[in-house]
């Protein structure tokens, strides 16, 4: 019998984890949290939010893993990834496979420790927010949730289809030619609404829903795209919508139709809290320097200009270290820029 693990068992992997057992598979939800832990072993996962639900679950902290695994769903911030998956390489199966959820660009690391037919990478297209130990809260609409999933060379059709099966258990899985595009896709929504949700202090939707707020988000998709395309990706569409098509512009009449679009897009994403919001509201360090900060380096060594990203990078590190704080007065620091 397959073995299954998501390390990093937080928000997003809590929730996967409810959805997976619920719907008849067994996974270990793998968490340093001692208290997280022990209330989903004691309570089960309590989902609230756009659902109800409660699922009794089977949570471990990763001094006690054992064993090998065929798939590690891997949901931990960026910081440690070295670290990281080089312990969890001593517990895949011969045949395991690592599965990144993370954000930004994160496989090609992964492929160097592990193998690039041991590494596999996956979009979330869904938000959740931690509320409490055990508890966590679905912030995007069920209809709306989906993953992206591509592999690295060397990956077979066997550990493919194993992992897709799993991931269906929660929602539907689409399997992506262009990972790096997808990857992209993602990195662009992520820089835009979870790097100016974090400078605001708030949900997507205060950045979406925000004239002011709106008009710094256009530019920064703009630099992304740029930035991207310069990289050599091709931007893959994000829940079927072409996402260069209706935020590219290259004069002030498509712009304002871009910044216009903006809300209407992200309707049923308002409610996500930004990871990295979360993160600096509990005194941790977050991982801006994976997310707006991937899109200034690869600006950088593309000579494509990124000073929306620049700022955004700049001020949640003040956020981070105590010079600033999160709010949506923050907004007025990019005003000349526009």
């Amino acid at each position: 019998m397959n073995r299954y693990a998501i390390y990093g068992a937080g928000s997003l992997g809590t929730v996967l984890g409810a959805y997976i057992t619920k719907n008849g598979g067994q996974i270990d939800l793998i968490n340093r949290n001692r208290a997280h832990v022990d209330a989903l072993n004691s309570k089960g996962a309590r989902i609230s939010g756009t659902v109800d639900m409660t699922v009794p679950v089977k949570a471990i902290t990763p001094d006690e893993m054992s064993g090998k695994y065929d798939v590690i769903l891997l949901m931990t911030k960026q910081l440690h990834n070295e670290e990281v998956v080089t312990m969890l390489k001593d517990y895949l199966s011969d045949t395991g496979v690592i599965v990144t959820l993370q954000n930004g660009l994160p496989e090609p690391l992964i492929a160097e420790i592990v193998g690039e037919g041991h590494t596999m990478g996956c979009v979330v297209e869904w938000g959740a927010t931690l509320s409490a130990p055990g508890e966590c809260i679905l912030t995007s609409d069920p209809d709306s949730l989906s993953f992206h999933m591509g592999k690295m060379n060397g990956i077979t059709d066997n550990q493919f289809n194993m992992v897709k099966d799993l991931l269906e258990l929660m929602c539907p899985v689409y399997e992506e030619e262009n990972l790096l595009g997808a990857r992209w896709s993602k990195l662009l929504i992520n820089a835009t609404f979870s790097g100016l949700g974090t400078v605001v202090g708030g949900v997507f939707g205060d950045v979406s829903e925000n004239k002011d707020a709106r008009k710094v988000a256009v530019r920064c998709m703009k630099e992304c795209i740029d930035v991207g395309h310069a990289a050599g990706a091709e931007f893959a569409p994000v829940q079927g919508k072409n996402i260069t098509k209706l935020f590219y512009y290259k004069g002030a009449l498509k712009r304002a139709f871009a910044t216009m679009l903006i809300p209407i897009a992200m309707k049923k994403h308002r409610n996500i809290e930004p990871s990295m919001l979360q993160d600096l509201k509990h005194s941790k360090p977050c991982e801006i320097e994976a997310i707006n900060g991937v899109v200034c380096i690869w600006g950088d060594k593309c000579g494509i200009p990124t000073p929306i990203n620049d700022r955004i990078v700049e001020v949640v590190k003040k956020i981070q270290s105590g010079e600033l704080t999160a709010n949506s007065s923050n907004i007025r620091l990019f005003d000349d820029l526009l």
